[in-house]
């Protein structure tokens, strides 16, 4: 288990704020663990929808090619 997925773990287990979930995926996502950056992206629209922070991850799952979990298949 890397460390960044260890510390994912701990702020989704405690409640971390949509700063340290965005943080956390940025971070997988440099280290190209891609899958896990997805979810904690994920994570961040389910939880915190109408933060900065949600708009950041829905840019980035974007740029990831893949939509937002509320968006209506075509």
């Amino acid at each position: 288990m890397t460390r960044a997925t260890l510390l994912a773990g701990v702020l989704l287990g405690c409640g971390g704020g949509a700063k340290e979930l965005l943080d956390t995926a940025q971070l997988e996502e440099t280290q190209h663990n891609l899958p896990h950056a997805r979810e904690l992206y994920q994570e961040v629209l389910r939880r915190y929808p109408n933060s900065s922070e949600a708009a950041t991850a829905a840019a980035r799952l974007q740029a990831l090619g893949e939509r937002r979990p509320d968006d209506a298949a075509p």
